[in-house]
């Protein structure tokens, strides 16, 4: 309990490539693909995931060689207190629990590696998705309490094989949601090859969440020399940026509009920003179907629904710590906020995830406080907790 008679939910947490088992992907894609399976191997003391001849990443399993130079960035592990990154806290479920118990969150959700899975074989991507789906079930459900995490399985970006494998996941019933990064989506969202997506979403009842797309390789160190940190900065625009344009698109081509029991899950952008772009949204939509003395003799448009009535129907942000979405609570309507600890990643604020939370929901009522970090998620996912 965080003190006031409820369990904290966190929905943005990761299971990050760097700590996962290394027979993820060898033990489970069919025999076909036993050479090209993504493994680990060592190079310069380090560990890798090669598959293809790509190195995928990093994986932290192997305690690096000493070095004097300072590391590119500090995770939250790192920030409380935990530098050995190949004990592999987050892959490893008893720590993992023990550093939940330690920041008062009671479940967590499991987004994966979002962006790693970097093969060009359309074919051969999808059976790395689907592997590490299978494993990430296998997970959660070996844990001693699988209770306390919500699993986020990836789906591939082409819309046949994304609708094929969120059928699969919701006919294998371990999994409420699933995630599609939809501003890689081949092609755009607006193209009509994704109504089958659309419509699946709809019939499984899956909830769909878009996460804001990770760096490939690590974030661009600063430059010394030129005094400058915009390689830091430049985390910003990426998650802006990676929004936008599929957010817009969402409404601007009637997809919530036609297929009004999607639900999704905006993870980790940042949500100070989405109040006035769904205000803009509505004055666009106004001054094409509404605003008939301006625009009747010009087309119009044949979207009937307000932005804003679909985005407080259809849509849940969350945040860590955002103090101009606190300040903008009832743009988004009391039901839609969710709040994440993002452990571990550099923007989490674990192990202080308490702190975070009174900093900047001190002035909120202790109702809606309530609403944004336990009631709301508790009610999208259908937990009793």
């Amino acid at each position: 309990m965080d003190g006031n008679g409820y369990r904290l939910i966190s929905c943005d947490d990761h299971l990050d490539l760097g700590y996962l088992p290394r027979d993820v992907w060898t033990a489970r894609l069919p025999a076909r693909y036993a050479e090209r399976a993504p493994h680990v191997e060592e190079r310069d003391g380090r560990g890798h995931w090669i598959s293809d001849g790509k190195v995928w990443g990093g994986w932290h399993g192997l305690k690096p060689p000493p070095s004097d130079a300072p590391p590119p960035y500090l995770t939250a592990l790192n920030r409380g207190g935990h530098w050995d990154m190949s004990e592999m806290r987050p892959g490893n479920l008893k720590l993992r629990l023990a550093d939940m118990d330690r920041d008062g969150v009671w479940i967590q959700s499991l987004f994966g590696p979002i962006t790693s899975i970097l093969a060009d074989d359309a074919e051969f991507r999808d059976a790395c998705h689907s592997a590490y789906n299978d494993w990430l079930g296998e997970f959660i459900q070996s844990s001693p309490a699988p209770e306390r995490f919500l699993g986020v399985p990836m789906l591939p970006w082409g819309p046949q094989s994304a609708t094929q494998e969120l059928r699969r996941l919701a006919r294998d019933g371990r999994f409420r949601q699933a995630n599609l990064q939809l501003n890689g989506a081949e092609p755009r969202i607006s193209d009509p090859a994704w109504e089958p997506f659309w419509s699946a979403l709809e019939e499984t009842g899956m909830i769909l969440s878009f996460h804001v797309a990770a760096f490939a390789g690590r974030p661009p160190r600063p430059d010394p020399a030129a005094g400058t940190y915009a390689g830091t900065f430049s985390i910003t625009k990426n998650f802006v940026g990676a929004f936008l344009d599929p957010f817009v698109d969402l409404f601007a081509w009637g997809i919530l509009e036609r297929h009004p029991k999607i639900r999704i899950v905006l993870a980790e952008c940042g949500t100070g920003w989405l109040p006035w772009v769904v205000e803009e949204l509505d004055y666009r939509h106004w001054r094409l179907w509404e605003a008939e003395d301006y625009w009747a003799d010009k087309g119009g448009i044949p979207l009937r629904e307000k932005p804003s009535t679909l985005f407080r129907r259809q849509i849940y942000p969350t945040f860590q710590e955002d103090h101009a979405a606190m300040a903008l609570v009832d743009a988004y309507g009391a039901d839609n906020l969710m709040w994440g600890s993002d452990y571990p990643h550099p923007d989490s604020v674990w192990p202080d995830s308490k702190g975070a939370i009174e900093r900047q929901m001190s002035k909120l009522t202790p109702e809606l406080r309530r609403k944004i970090t336990h009631d709301n998620a508790a009610k999208l996912y259908g937990l009793s907790v």
